[in-house]
């Protein structure tokens, strides 16, 4: 198994009380395999990718990436972790407004200090790969929001991570552009072989995952498809 979680717990105090969040969670995902998450909102699926990308600790479990129990390591470790092996995908594309495509897709080279001889050309022929080679030099104010999660997933994978963590990443789209996204979210993760997991409420982007997981309780358990792409038999309240 590429990852292997067992026993996850995760919680956060309120005014009201602790919220339990995951709850003795389990999971496995196979290498190259990509993998939705759904569930209603509030359910922890976002908690869920922080803690495996490494953005969050958990109370209690082990969360094994590639042989790394990502909660035993030190923070430092965990920041390297998190910087060489993972790419995030967030709804909101959190692009710096005052740099070109180029630029922001550059960003994660140049903080782990590539030679911007390297770097450029590096994030520039991922940029074409996504269908921006015409918007380079363009900054984000100046670009559709399709073309910005473009950037935000060529910038995801520049580093050439073999996880990526998508939490809702065509939340704000029309659904035309969104099913533009889903196709070149799946196209890359066969080309690199990355192993993905994705957040989402879109029934069309789960649908062309190879496995949908429901979030309900603090648990994962399978969703039940009916076999047609795009179409999963999901509670009402997903």
């Amino acid at each position: 198994m590429f990852i292997s979680v067992s026993g996850l717990c995760k919680g956060y105090p309120t005014p009201n009380g602790r919220i339990e969040v995951l709850r003795e969670l389990d999971m496995e995902v196979a290498a190259g395999e990509l993998v939705a998450v759904v569930g209603a909102s509030g359910v922890g699926k976002s908690t869920l990718l922080h803690v495996l990308g490494g953005l969050e600790t958990a109370e209690a479990g082990r969360v094994v990436i590639e042989g790394i129990d990502v909660m035993a390591i030190s923070d430092d470790e965990r920041v390297a972790f998190r910087n060489q092996r993972v790419g995030f995908v967030f709804q909101f594309h959190h692009l710096l407004p005052e740099f070109s495509a180029l630029e922001n897709t550059e960003m994660p080279l140049r903080i782990a200090r590539l030679p911007l001889g390297d770097a450029g050309p590096r994030a520039e022929q991922l940029l074409r790969r996504v269908g921006l080679g015409e918007r380079l030099t363009h900054r984000p104010g100046l670009l559709s929001g399709g073309e910005q999660q473009r950037v935000a997933i060529a910038r995801a994978l520049v580093m050439e991570p073999r996880l990526l963590l998508a939490d809702e990443p065509t939340g704000n789209l029309d659904e035309h552009t969104a099913d533009a996204l889903h196709g070149l979210l799946r196209e890359m993760q066969h080309e690199r072989g990355i192993t993905s997991i994705i957040a989402t409420h879109n029934t069309r982007l789960a649908g062309v995952c190879d496995r949908i997981l429901r979030l309900e309780d603090g648990r994962l358990h399978p969703a039940k498809t009916d076999g047609r792409l795009g179409e999963a038999s999901l509670p009402p309240s997903w």
